[in-house]
């Protein structure tokens, strides 16, 4: 799953709307944000299979810590907590771990099984990404679902709210495709290095926030958001 977790950070800001897009996306891409970190520091592992099918081109030989079902929850729990610390935003502290649970949720429907329970524990997944269609059109329908959702919430302020979030939109569906059709990367170490880019998104996804405002009149964010 890829566009599929931006589209549940898109959704989000209908049940937090004084949260930042970027926080929402740092929420939602927290367990892939930190992968590559960890597989360039030899804890996690990932294998490479050329000419696998579309979405099975990576093994994901070993994740105990960003993708096992009790990391998860801790970390949803530290994130929510963290965040209403700094804010006081109650529905937005509650969003942001929901957002961080939702990545393991939605990986659990197309992946095979591969994702730890516990680090040490069985392992599960539904296995979505072996009907390579109906994968995508899952994704798709989230992600279109989300942006949907967004754009009902927000409307651009100028120029830059409104072209960048079409781009933004347009670039991560180009991603998606290129990494579906594309051929597979030559190693795990640049696997890391080009997930790396994912951090990215966050700063791009506030961005467009700041230049959007909420179609609710009279509704200020609060700081930081």
């Amino acid at each position: 799953m890829f566009i599929g977790h931006f589209g549940v950070a898109l959704a989000a800001k209908r049940a937090a709307p004084l949260t930042s897009l970027g926080t929402l996306v740092a929420a939602a891409q927290l367990l892939d944000l930190v992968w590559p970190l960890l597989l360039l520091a030899g804890v996690e592992q990932v294998r490479v299979v050329p000419g696998g099918p579309p979405f099975e081109k990576l093994d994901f030989v070993r994740y105990p810590v960003t993708h096992s079902l009790a990391t998860v929850l801790a970390g949803a729990a530290l994130f929510g907590a963290v965040y209403l610390w700094r804010t006081g935003y109650r529905a937005g502290a509650w969003t942001v771990a929901a957002c961080v649970l939702s990545h393991w949720v939605l990986d659990l429907v197309v992946h095979v099984p591969d994702l730890p329970v516990w680090p040490g524990g069985p392992k599960v997944g539904l296995g979505l990404w072996n009907a390579a269609p109906a994968a995508v059109a899952v994704e798709a329908a989230i992600f279109g679902g989300g942006a949907a959702l967004y754009l009902s919430t927000t409307r651009a302020r100028d120029a830059a709210g409104r072209f960048g979030l079409v781009a933004l939109v347009v670039f991560l569906t180009v991603l998606y495709v290129g990494a579906a059709v594309g051929p597979a990367a030559p190693s795990p170490s640049a696997v890391a290095v080009s997930a790396l880019a994912i951090w990215l998104f966050v700063p791009w996804a506030a961005w467009v926030d700041r230049h959007r405002g909420l179609r609710a009149a009279g509704v200020r964010p609060p700081a930081p958001a």
